[in-house]
């Protein structure tokens, strides 16, 4: 039996063909970099961690009520402060004056409420443009009603609406003339309000959350607070 030759094995070419540009693949290219990077202790990794810990957005933490009194010159904010209340004092006998004087002059005298064109800034807020139409007292006295009985205050509901009928009529865009408090507490500074939200210059469950607070830290309750009122003209 005549015997064919086996035809040799093309293993040059296979080689060739293995140390071409298409040997490389993106795994194969993964798999050293790896490799490269154990080889190194990790230093490549480490450095590559920080660039994408440098890059990537920090995030959003929620500032607590002491965060919010650093930014308002340190300490409680619902606490009492003599120089606030000078301004609430002042406030008070300029409108004394005002209707002394509208009476002898046989006019009536000016509202001590205003309602201003644009919400007041400070605080590190700017001055926000109020929203179309007018404000809503009665949904807002709804509302307080409701978060006062959240807070287990159900029978100061009556002290409250006298105080803030009294402060703001329950308007949310209020404004004193006289010593620039905002709100339906009327804070002074408005922006004393943002400890209970950055929407304090138009949203009214933020202003009452925020009035509800300072009643209890300063008065304890509000019935506390509008006996305070009577007999000072402020609270």
């Amino acid at each position: 039996m005549k015997e064919h030759p086996v035809p040799p094995r093309r293993t040059t070419r296979r080689s060739e063909k293995a140390k071409g540009p298409g040997w490389l693949t993106p795994k194969r290219a993964l798999i050293l970099g790896a490799a490269a990077v154990v080889l190194v202790g990790g230093g490549g990794f480490t450095a590559y961690t920080a660039v994408q810990n440098a890059s990537a957005p920090a995030p959003a933490t929620a500032l607590s009520l002491d965060d919010m009194a650093r930014m308002f010159g340190g300490g409680d904010p619902f606490a009492p402060d003599p120089s606030t209340d000078i301004l609430k004092a002042q406030a008070v006998q300029a409108l004394k004056a005002d209707r002394l004087k509208a009476a002898r002059e046989d006019r009536e005298p000016l509202d001590p409420i205003e309602i201003p064109k644009e919400a007041p800034g400070g605080g590190g807020f700017d001055p926000k443009q109020l929203p179309q139409g007018s404000a809503n007292p009665s949904g807002n006295k709804a509302l307080g009603k409701q978060m006062l009985e959240a807070r287990g205050w159900g029978d100061q509901w009556g002290c409250l609406e006298k105080l803030w009928m009294k402060e703001s009529g329950w308007n949310e865009r209020a404004m004193n003339r006289y010593s620039g408090a905002y709100g339906i507490p009327q804070s002074l500074p408005g922006h004393k309000m943002a400890s209970a939200g950055g929407d304090w210059q138009t949203n009214p469950a933020t202003q009452i959350e925020w009035g509800l607070g300072y009643i209890k830290g300063r008065y304890g309750t509000p019935c506390g607070a509008w006996g305070h009122s009577q007999a000072k003209g402020w609270y």
